[in-house]
């Protein structure tokens, strides 16, 4: 929360904060007039008609948004933004003189186009202003602030709407805020431009397809974006089905609706707070399964509890003091809670992992996405309703989806299952102090050298590091039973000795090499063995072979505090007997790098040891 404090960031927070806040005090007064007041006949229509009118931009901008966020330095751009905002409000306020419902839909639409341009800048320049550590707290501020704005919004639109004279409020408040958000935008720092040199292509169909075939170039990335555009997929379908699931369900009243989503809302900052502290300024990808686990075991709660019919108008507080009606406001608290687990480490994840150059452009990408799965949303419960299909059976079957959707996701990028394992390892049975990590490249190729305690030495270090990387193990272990499809996910790199099987040890150096040249880490441990006696053993010569063919630096790490416990061989043979010191304090420093020329085993070894050696 000190964030909100500081220069660097609080401007920057209110200003997306009213952004949002104001946009939707205007699409939902909007929403009122078309429904209530403006028109009478095909209210439905232009209901849909205006969100339709508001998510097309994003299909069309989004490239062109992407590459000026990568070109420009991005504060300027914040207030050119801005002051077309206000134009825009001004143009609103003229459409609700004149009652012109095509004047209306076109703002709606410039509405839109402006979010498109704000989009990219607004997750590609906290990395600019915040550090790594900060990164987790950031994002979880920023979605926990947008979907307050949003419920603001919404309930402030409604308000405003329902006056008989509503002109006048309604065009005070959208010239208000949109004015005071340039102010605020002043105030945010300068963030330099990460590609000055890139071309601007305004071809929206050749862009697209460009800024999509770059995000798909990795992996990782892709599934990461494919992960946050579900979540909006799943948050639209609950929030959008909201209004008709506490009339229908609950008999309740207009202001329950308001209590159902100020609960979400609520839920949404809530575990954006949780996932920023239990993260402890690490990217937490451990934290995303947890996530979807729970927006699965919610949403079909939510979606098969049994909900008694009653003809008395359910109020606020009706839904505190039955018992029935408090499982559902806990139950969509708690799905919300679990999104918000869920989507803070993804926007997290790809900022960290994108080139800065080209974080725009991905992000760009992403809201294009978003914007895609939110319509298919909307399709896609129109169908289920066809069907004959309840809101509670829509519920159901989109938290089964969610389910599929997570086993897909994790079975492509392994790293989230393995760190969530390694979490709730590293949580439930030590203590973890972290020294130095930012001496890790944030990107590029470096190898890990680590001193070899325990046989949860790659869990520990894996849980701490701030990227994914690749393991070097003995093949046996690599091999072992139950676990080996494990470490393959994981992306473990198996080798032995040459004495044992020369062909195997020549294929590890070879997948080494290609991993390097990909620019990924790799994690060995220059020992080739546990320690039988606590203390660092002689280095093996084979990191000085694959220096030679990769020469990368190399980033030295010491474990301490591992001797002694159940997985390490203080008696003999590891885990062996009764598991003992649970909660032990463990300790993990890093190094500077060391460039490939001066990685001798000798100098590794000294610099091993004197980090094992810090207090």
């Amino acid at each position: 929360m000190s964030l909100l404090t500081q220069r660097r960031f609080a401007p920057y927070f209110l200003t997306q904060f009213l952004g949002a806040f104001n946009d939707n005090v205007f699409k939902n007064a909007l929403v009122i007039l078309l429904t209530y007041k403006i028109v009478s006949d095909h209210s439905s229509i232009l209901v849909n008609l205006a969100a339709v009118i508001f998510i097309l931009p994003f299909f069309l901008f989004s490239p062109l948004s992407g590459q000026l966020a990568d070109k420009y330095e991005k504060s300027s751009l914040i207030r050119r933004i801005k002051w077309v905002e206000i134009g825009i409000m001004g143009l609103g306020v003229l459409g609700l003189w004149i009652n012109s419902i095509p004047a209306l839909l076109g703002v709606l639409f410039l509405m839109g186009t402006q979010s498109a341009f704000f989009g990219p800048i607004k997750y590609s320049i906290l990395p600019q202003h915040l550090s790594r550590s900060e990164l987790m707290s950031g994002n979880a501020l920023v979605e926990a602030g947008t979907f307050l704005a949003i419920l603001l919004g919404t309930i402030l639109g409604g308000i405003l709407a329902s006056y008989d004279q509503y002109l006048l409020p309604v065009s005070v408040a959208i010239l208000s805020f949109s004015t005071l958000g340039l102010l605020v935008s002043y105030f945010i720092p300068a963030a330099h431009p990460e590609d000055p040199d890139l071309v601007i292509d305004r071809n929206p169909v050749r862009a697209g397809k460009s800024i999509f075939s770059a995000l798909a170039s990795n992996q990782a990335i892709f599934y990461t974006v494919f992960g946050i555009s579900w979540f909006w997929f799943f948050g639209a379908t609950f929030l959008t089905q909201i209004p008709n699931f506490s009339r229908e369900y609950l008999q309740g009243s207009p202001y329950v609706a308001t209590l159902l989503m100020a609960m979400f809302s609520i839920g949404i900052g809530l575990g954006s707070f949780i996932s920023s502290k239990l993260s402890k300024g690490r990217v937490e990808l451990g934290l995303v399964p947890l996530g979807a686990f729970g927006m699965t075991i919610c949403g079909a709660y939510l979606g098969l509890m049994d909900i008694p019919y009653s003809t008395a108008t359910t109020t606020v507080m009706d839904m505190f003091k039955e018992p029935v009606y408090i499982k559902a406001l806990l139950a969509l608290l708690l799905l919300a809670v679990s999104g918000g687990l869920f989507i803070v480490p993804l926007y997290a994840y790809v900022q960290t992992n994108t080139p800065p150059e080209y974080l725009s452009r991905n992000i760009a990408a992403n809201n294009m996405l978003n914007a895609l799965f939110m319509v298919i949303a909307g399709i896609f419960a129109i169908i289920c309703f066809s069907f004959g299909n309840s809101i509670q059976s829509l519920f159901t079957i989109v938290a089964l989806m969610n389910a599929v959707v997570g086993l897909f996701i994790f079975s492509r990028v392994p790293e989230y299952t393995l760190q969530m394992f390694a979490w709730i390892l590293m949580h439930t049975l030590y203590r973890i102090g972290k020294h130095d990590l930012d001496n890790i490249p944030k990107e590029g190729a470096a190898i890990l050298a680590c001193n070899h305690v325990s046989f949860v030495d790659s869990v520990v270090v894996g849980a701490v590091c701030p990227r994914p990387m690749r393991f070097v193990m003995y093949h046996k272990i690599y091999n072992t039973p139950v676990v080996h499809s494990f470490f393959k996910h994981a992306g473990a790199i198996p080798i032995a000795p040459q004495k044992e099987d020369p062909e195997l040890l020549q294929q590890a150096y070879d997948t080494i090499a290609q991993a390097l040249d990909n620019g990924e880490l790799v994690c060995i441990f220059p020992e080739g063995a546990l320690t039988p006696d606590g203390n660092i053993q002689d280095f093996r010569p084979g990191i000085e072979r694959i220096l030679e063919r990769s020469p990368v630096p190399v980033i030295p790490m010491a474990l301490s505090g591992l001797w002694g416990t159940w997985f390490s061989r203080i008696k003999g043979t590891a885990m062996k007997g009764w598991p003992r010191n649970w909660m032990k304090k463990i300790e993990i420093f890093t190094g500077k790098p060391i460039q490939p020329e001066d990685a001798k085993l000798a100098v590794l070894y000294q610099e091993i040891s004197a980090l094992r050696k810090q207090p």
